[in-house]
């Protein structure tokens, strides 16, 4: 793997496709910093080096050029405090303060361009694009693993001006490294736990899976298709009706490989989707009108935790329940209690980034998984087995 510890910095401008996609709350205040402290290992050593460092992001989905809303220049502050000097910000990535900016910069700096999304060309992949930006530093170095399955111009394109100077950063490696842990030799028993809200999401996910893992772990709202396609009653709760028979086959497929498929045998319901709902708790398939599944039920975060605290490996990707509400996080802290005890006595644990990522940080329980990834689209599919854009760009 070609990484940034290959090369000295030492006089060189490095290019930093990082990702500082971070939440704002409505005075640009950012609520979770975890993508921009994953980023800090490669710019130190860039700097340690005597390097200069040029960083490009995007920050949300701007859809008609330069908005303030999205600009970076939000994150600025705080990222030089975190690196405990002076952050300069070019108020564009490859216009004249850009370009200036750029050339002016010495060793030992760091300079932010502007949101790379202002333009239309980043996610179109524009060659002409990518030229500009390549432009501006002299060895390329991705380190931003969560857009690394698009084939945008700053996360693919680019690379291929920089033929015998492209790397990865830590961030990326430790990300590739870790995935290959769960792809390749997982100690066994090896538990999946799936979650989240639709069974469409995962379904690549999770019939790769079935060649890999001993107990695969359903929970969440596609929990509920599952319910429904075996003829169970459950209310209003969340349900995809056109894939009832692929729930069907995928309860087969399992069952024919050997793998223990757990799906939730209770659940706490709601008579609304709010946190001052009234709730109760009910048999799976026994859900009543007008009332929906918001979290498993005590004996399923039983019977769940029980099969996760006996496993050596375990890959969580999706929360249990609607976790940011109150009432509804019990399932989803079960469960995040159950891999870090695992992990304590031994197991090797992989938080899928999103929303399972957001629950551990919720629970303050970052630091007691083996790793915690920033990427949850891009983790998902690499697990699938397809070549991330990003990935590939830097190994050609």
């Amino acid at each position: 793997m070609k990484t940034v510890d290959q090369i000295s910095f030492s006089g060189k401008k490095a290019l930093i496709r990082v990702d500082f996609n971070v939440p704002l709350d409505e005075n640009f205040n950012i609520t979770d910093d975890n993508r921009m402290t994953a980023a800090l290992p490669t710019i130190q050593k860039i700097l340690r080096d005597g390097g200069a460092v040029i960083l490009m992001s995007h920050l949300g989905r701007p859809k008609d050029g330069p908005t303030d809303k999205y600009s970076l220049k939000h994150v600025v502050a705080h990222l030089s405090d975190l690196l405990g000097q002076q952050v300069e910000f070019a108020d564009d990535c490859i216009g004249e303060d850009a370009v200036a900016k750029a050339k002016e910069l010495h060793s030992g700096e760091v300079l932010l361009l502007e949101n790379l999304r202002f333009y239309k060309q980043e996610e179109k992949g524009d060659k002409d694009f990518a030229e500009k930006l390549a432009k501006l530093g002299d060895i390329y170095v991705n380190d931003a693993f969560g857009t690394a399955h698009r084939a945008h111009a700053s996360t693919a394109i680019i690379a291929q001006f920089f033929p015998d100077a492209k790397y990865f950063g830590y961030l990326m490696a430790a990300e590739l490294t870790n995935a290959e842990k769960i792809l390749n030799n997982a100690p066994k028993p090896f538990t999946a736990i799936m979650g989240g809200s639709k069974v469409s999401d995962k379904i690549e996910l999770i019939e790769k899976l079935l060649d890999k893992v001993d107990n695969l772990i359903i929970g969440g709202g596609m929990a509920y298709t599952f319910a429904k396609a075996d003829g169970g009653d459950i209310g209003n709760s969340l349900v995809e009706m056109d894939k009832l028979q692929l729930a069907l086959d995928l309860r087969q497929k399992a069952k024919d490989k050997g793998v223990n498929l757990l799906l939730p045998v209770d659940n706490v319901t709601a008579d609304a989707f709010s946190n001052d709902a009234n709730t109760d708790i009910a048999k799976t398939g026994e859900i009543p009108d007008g009332w929906m599944g918001l979290d498993i039920g005590p004996e399923t975060a039983k019977l769940f935790s029980e099969v996760v605290e006996n496993s050596k490996t375990i890959l969580w990707n999706g929360p249990m329940g609607v976790f940011e509400m109150e009432k509804f996080l019990i399932g989803t802290k079960a469960i995040a209690d159950a891999v870090a005890k695992a992990t304590d006595n031994g197991a090797f644990s992989l938080i899928g980034g999103g929303d399972s990522a957001a629950a551990v940080a919720k629970f303050g329980m970052t630091e007691e998984v083996s790793y915690v990834s920033t990427g949850g689209g891009a983790l998902l599919e690499y697990m699938e087995g397809k070549e991330l854009p990003g990935v590939k760009a830097i190994n050609e």
